[in-house]
């Protein structure tokens, strides 16, 4: 893994280094020069990408791709796949370079107190500005927030942070990122509280706060017309349109559940077909082109499209067309190896639903007269709470973007029942569900990591007693006399571990009588390894309904190095769980 591991950074003066660590006001010092790099970083990035799609497309300048009517074929069936061929041929070069995989600010901040690489962040940024530039219907936050968490690890790094404190400054470089992005810094802010850090603080809140608020101050100031949403005026909203917002919710979340499998779908069936790894972005990336003959509007992530098109005067045929060939253009791009992320694409597509749902149900029911422009941003809204996360985030995106109060309160019951629907049906939010195809069962930003630092090998007793497995029962009588010691390890011949030998059985009555140890031991099989977290040794432990267990070195060898009880893991556990709950008490 190639994420936390980097070594190379700069390191602060002790004296600086011991002032920030004292005081919170530089923390929010730090925030505050992270919100500068994020707004720089998002105005660079968005610059990158509208050259591209200027220089491949032909397009004239300032124009944006998803917004042109019409593409010259050719350009729109090369570009992506032959832009798909070169991102492949740089992942293979990439691969022998940097073997293994980039961690995100989500992993970073579960698993690795909020270490990530900048040197990989930069990789994904630029992989993720040549994607988009390319046409691959993907979303550029991705980038924009894995670059500027990269610059506040690196920052955190240099000046020996706490934990704590670097997986705060994680969340103020999301947090610059996307309130950069889309011009809404109380978007920004609880995308890292909800996403990023997986929680809420009083300790937390000035340093994102400081973070989004400048990260979209600079981002507005060097580029205004950098991706945000901008829609047409919304009509009133009535008390029949919160009631309607809980269905729009429900059939978000599962459109946004089939979206989120599917591409896991598509992801699978190009590896079985065993292609040539230059091959599968290629490939994807004509099929995007092939989209784009039809509705340009499903290229890149779709800035343009909601930028500049009057979702209400759209005919309901040619809106259906473009949130079907949306959603499959999105789903072939991730599947196909493309680096980026669904956050626009979604509330593109959301927007696009939420039309069609309210076209629908007047046709359906006239006397509804639902104003298609409400259910757009309430569609926008629930799908990406849906995919992205965040019920608060994109409830503040569309108050932000609305200005409108009442309409940001029939959002919000949409978010949650499309957030909530997500949970119980699914389980997982786009991010998370890439960390579960991996292997991974993180669900959040939450800190499990110093669980998983929290192993068998740590917590295991290395004075162990060994005896061979065919020693006669008299002999261990003798050896290892009640009270002398609770149990002893078995191993074979071949010094292998064979099980456990409780003394109290060796010298209690028994219906039959036992020549060697070998009819006593019990657990045969069943070990710990000292990778193991401690959670996984506490399930073994009820799995094998043992009280201690011993550790081998690995499933083929199976030698001998240890012991741990149950009552040792679980005290472990308990020690560390308060002495983490006790300092999330003092940061408040």
């Amino acid at each position: 893994m190639t994420g936390p591991a980097s070594k190379l950074y700069l390191e602060a003066p002790r004296r600086l280094r011991a002032l920030v660590r004292a005081r919170e006001s530089g923390l929010i010092v730090l925030a505050a020069l992270i919100g500068i790099a994020g707004g720089l970083l998002v105005a660079l990035m968005s610059h990158a990408v509208s050259f591209l799609h200027e220089a491949l497309f032909n397009l004239p300048h300032g124009e944006r791709l998803s917004s042109q009517s019409v593409l010259e074929p050719l350009r729109a069936l090369l570009v992506p796949s032959l832009g798909g061929l070169i991102f492949g041929l740089g992942l293979l070069a990439l691969h022998r370079w940097r073997p293994g995989r980039e961690v995100d600010p989500i992993e970073a901040n579960a698993l690795h107190g909020g270490q990530m690489s900048l040197r990989g962040s930069i990789i994904v940024a630029l992989q993720t500005v040549w994607s988009s530039g390319v046409g691959a219907s993907v979303g550029t936050e991705a980038g924009y927030t894995q670059i500027s968490s990269g610059v506040a690890s690196s920052l955190g790094k240099a000046f020996h942070l706490r934990r704590s404190d670097q997986r705060i400054l994680l969340g103020c470089g999301s947090a610059a990122a996307i309130a950069g992005a889309f011009g809404a810094p109380l978007a920004g802010a609880f995308y890292a509280f909800e996403l990023i850090i997986s929680g809420y603080t009083p300790a937390s809140l000035a340093p994102i706060g400081v973070a989004a608020v400048t990260g979209y101050a600079v981002a507005h100031q060097l580029a205004p017309t950098v991706p945000g949403i901008i829609l047409s005026q919304v009509g009133e909203v009535t008390s029949q349109d919160i009631a309607i917002a809980l269905a729009l919710g429900l059939l978000s979340a599962l459109v946004g559940i089939a979206v989120m499998r599917s591409v896991a779908i598509w992801d699978t069936a190009m590896t079985r077909m065993r292609l040539w790894l230059p091959l599968r972005p290629a490939i994807g990336g004509l099929i995007v082109g092939v989209f784009a003959l039809h509705a340009p509007q499903v290229m890149s992530s779709g800035h343009g499209a909601l930028h500049t098109t009057n979702l209400v005067a759209l005919p309901v045929l040619t809106v259906a067309t473009l949130f079907a060939l949306k959603i499959l253009a999105s789903i072939v791009s991730l599947g196909s190896g493309f680096r980026g992320g669904l956050f626009f694409s979604s509330l593109l597509s959301g927007a696009l639903g939420g039309h069609l749902f309210a076209a629908a149900m007047n046709t359906l029911v006239p006397t509804l007269h639902l104003d298609i422009s409400v259910y757009a941003v309430i569609g926008m809204s629930a799908f990406s709470a849906s995919v992205v996360g965040g019920p608060l985030t994109m409830a503040f995106i569309a108050l932000e973007t609305t200005g409108n109060l009442w309409l940001t309160t029939a959002v919000l019951i949409a978010v949650i029942v499309s957030t909530q629907v997500t949970r119980e049906l699914f389980g997982y939010s786009f991010a998370t569900w890439r960390f579960h195809l991996r292997g991974e069962t993180i669900r959040s930003a939450a800190d499990i990591g110093w669980i998983r630092e929290l192993t068998v090998g740590s917590m295991m007793r290395s004075d162990i007693t060994t005896i061979p497995m065919d020693t006669p029962i008299d002999t261990f009588r003798r050896r290892y006399p009640l009270g002398s010691r609770t149990q002893v390890v078995a191993v074979d011949a071949e010094m292998k571990y064979a099980g456990i030998v409780f003394v109290a059985d060796a010298h209690g009555p028994r219906d039959q009588p036992a020549a060697t140890i070998s009819d006593i031991i019990r657990y045969r099989g069943i070990a710990l390894l000292p990778e193991m977290s401690v959670q996984d040794a506490v399930a073994a432990f009820d799995r094998a309904e043992a009280e201690s267990l011993a550790v081998i070195d690995k499933a083929d060898t199976r030698r001998v190095i240890g012991l741990l009880t149950e009552a040792h893991a679980l005290r472990r556990y308990a020690e560390e769980t308060e002495r983490h709950r006790r300092h999330s008490v003092g940061e408040m």
